[in-house]
């Protein structure tokens, strides 16, 4: 087995405990929520009678470690249960509103990805003078503030001051893409702000880093201009730690969309989750829950891999 094998199993196994861990701290963090969830389902003028029916049949008057062995091997045949609130099966409608979760990431990555590479380089190049210095305080800037904050004021500027798109954004069936991607516009927005300063700072700081090799002293000897040593020697070799914030970054952007969806009251998977919350429907939550925390690990497991790939010093560890 090959070191590069090895170092693989480990982040693959390491995943899949993590993945435990998490299951079992969704599971206790929902048996702690406050209130009774067939009170919440049949409302206050239930009867004693009903209610105890209920929690026989959602099996709700079993033990708690019961009922989490019940719930993992469903999740590892695919079955995501029922909902309480309707009693349908969660599985089509998350996947409906995943899709429009990876749709807004999948945009807001498109934009980020890019511009924040090419700040990155702009702000190695001028390191230390005015350029450089726009960049930071901007990017900083923005990711300094919340994003429900930074939501509202980019809803305030481009919906009232100028009204160019509309403060909800909503994807409907049947929609096509430019279509879609008009309704996105705003989350899009918040989320390319929110993430671009790490992916900036990190793609600058790796090139500096690379800068101070002695073969990038060489190739000044010989004449080359400034950006062409960035791009042609500087950057390749830097590509390692930038190509795992990148996607660390993705990982986020799947993930930590609740707010923004709740803040454009998004249809997607975070204000799934926010509804079901509310009406204590604790099969979907838990579902969401794992959708989220499988998605986190599998991209900071991918995170790695390519680290290691784009490394020869990690693919041959001491």
């Amino acid at each position: 087995m090959t070191q590069v094998l090895k170092l693989l199993v480990q982040r693959i196994a390491l995943g899949l405990l993590l993945l435990f861990l998490v299951s079992v701290v969704i599971f206790l963090g929902i048996e702690a929520l406050p209130g009774d969830t067939a009170q919440a389902i049949l409302g206050q003028s239930a009867t004693p009678v009903a209610l105890a029916n209920l929690r026989e049949a959602l099996g709700l008057n079993l033990p708690p470690l019961t009922r989490y062995g019940n719930w993992l091997w469903g999740l590892l045949h695919g079955d995501l249960g029922n909902s309480l609130t309707n009693g349908r099966p969660i599985g089509p409608s998350i996947a409906r509103r995943l899709g429009n979760t990876l749709f807004l990431a999948s945009a807001a990555a498109m934009i980020a990805v890019p511009l924040a590479l090419i700040l990155g380089i702009i702000a190695a190049r001028f390191a230390g003078r005015w350029p450089d210095k726009i960049i930071s305080a901007v990017t900083l800037t923005t990711v300094s503030l919340p994003e429900f904050v930074a939501g509202y004021f980019v809803i305030y500027i481009l919906t009232q001051l100028f009204p160019v798109f509309q403060p909800v954004s909503m994807v409907l069936p049947g929609m096509g893409f430019w279509a879609k991607l008009q309704a996105v516009a705003l989350p899009v927005i918040v989320l390319v702000l929110v993430v671009l300063a790490h992916m900036m700072r990190m793609t600058r700081a790796a090139i500096l880093n690379v800068m101070e090799s002695a073969y990038i002293e060489t190739a000044e000897l010989k004449g080359l201009s400034p950006m062409r040593i960035i791009w042609r020697h500087a950057f390749p070799n830097a590509i390692a730690p930038i190509v795992q914030v990148v996607v660390l970054n993705l990982a986020y952007l799947v993930v930590g969309v609740v707010v923004v969806e709740v803040v454009f009251s998004y249809n997607a998977l975070g204000q799934y989750l926010i509804d079901h919350v509310t009406k204590r429907d604790l099969p979907v939550v838990q579902a969401v829950g794992m959708i989220f925390a499988t998605a986190y690990i599998s991209l900071n497991i991918l995170a790695d891999v390519l680290a290691i790939l784009a490394n020869p010093r990690l693919r041959h560890p001491k």
